[in-house]
């Protein structure tokens, strides 16, 4: 049998996949794939067993644009059911970059579709704030909210678009499949997008049209799964705090506590760094030995305590591996 103390899982968004600044052309995506690859053969060749976590907003966010120009050719799905594409797109990219990475890290891939359960009394869905699909003029948003029984707002001034909720994980359907894969040594893509938001009702189990954070689903999962450690990769090497002030400072590590304080004290905005750290903190407190966030390229150095932000248990601060070279 083999310990699952030497296990990562990995959260990487949507933006890792589609950049910002590209089309989203398969090309393109199957080069960011590959990149991505790369670091977790790294983490393979240090004897880490993982799990990959990836967003799907800007893959979600096109396929909608494409079934709303479609509408008079094929019928429209529920957004759960983009979810679920999604989940396999971005998994076939990941599984097909992993299957050619280095030797020394390539492992046997897994990509698991997998359905994140949901409740319904959630106070997320009484208040959903999510954007997804595209944008409308008011009176055109108006129209389908009333027609699809959606819920509109304006996002950003840029226009208006369909609001979902973003519920919290409570598990996942698929939780013994995934940890049966890590254990016979697989490298297992799961949770894709947070999952596929499912609620429990009378018929069974049924899709819900919402947005699951996945950096809280990866969390979720890290603890599901018995994983030692949980990384949160974005766009910056470090978590700051007061960033963009003269105060600013970059934090080498926090313990949950004093990571609590600073996001009650609005250190880490919700549309920034505030679901990563809310994640973190949840993971250390469900018995997760560190949550280390950071980018993409950093994740070794990181890993090795030279690098990136880490989040541990405990009241007071204290180094986590090596020191950092000054």
């Amino acid at each position: 049998m083999r310990t699952m103390a030497r296990t990562v899982v990995v959260a990487l968004g949507g933006n890792a996949i589609t950049r910002v600044d590209q089309a989203g052309t398969y090309e393109e995506q199957r080069a960011n794939a590959l990149e991505m690859a790369d670091v977790v053969c790294r983490l393979r060749a240090a004897g880490w067993d993982v799990v990959v976590v990836h967003g799907n907003g800007p893959q979600v966010g096109n396929l909608a644009i494409q079934q709303e120009e479609s509408t008079g050719l094929v019928p429209p799905q529920p957004l759960f059911a983009l979810g679920a594409m999604t989940q396999g797109q971005v998994g076939h990219m990941i599984t097909a970059a992993l299957c050619g990475g280095q030797a020394a890290g390539r492992r046997p891939v897994a990509t698991v579709v997998t359905h994140a359960l949901v409740d319904r009394s959630d106070p997320a869905f009484l208040h959903p704030t999510k954007p997804i699909g595209p944008f409308y003029l008011r009176q055109e948003a108006e129209r389908l909210a009333r027609e699809r029984h959606w819920q509109v707002a304006e996002d950003a001034g840029r226009g208006w678009r369909r609001v979902v909720a973003s519920p919290k994980p409570q598990g996942f359907l698929e939780a013994d499949a995934i940890r049966a894969l890590v254990d016979a040594g697989f490298v297992v893509v799961a949770a894709g997008g947070g999952g596929i938001p499912m609620a429990r009702a009378r018929a069974g189990i049924r899709g819900v049209d919402a947005v699951i954070d996945k950096d809280l689903s990866a969390e979720r999962l890290a603890s599901v799964v018995g994983a030692d450690t949980l990384v949160l990769l974005t766009g910056v090497d470090q978590v700051w705090l007061g960033f963009g002030t003269a105060r600013q400072r970059a934090v080498d590590t926090m313990t949950a506590d004093e990571a609590e304080q600073h996001l009650a004290d609005g250190e880490f905005p919700p549309g920034s760094m505030g679901p990563k750290v809310t994640a973190a903190i949840r993971f250390v407190r469900s018995g997760g030995r560190r949550v280390v966030i950071t980018s993409p390229p950093r994740v070794p150095e990181a890993l090795a305590g030279r690098a990136g932000t880490s989040i541990i248990p405990g009241l007071v601060s204290a180094p986590v591996g090596a020191e950092r070279p000054r």
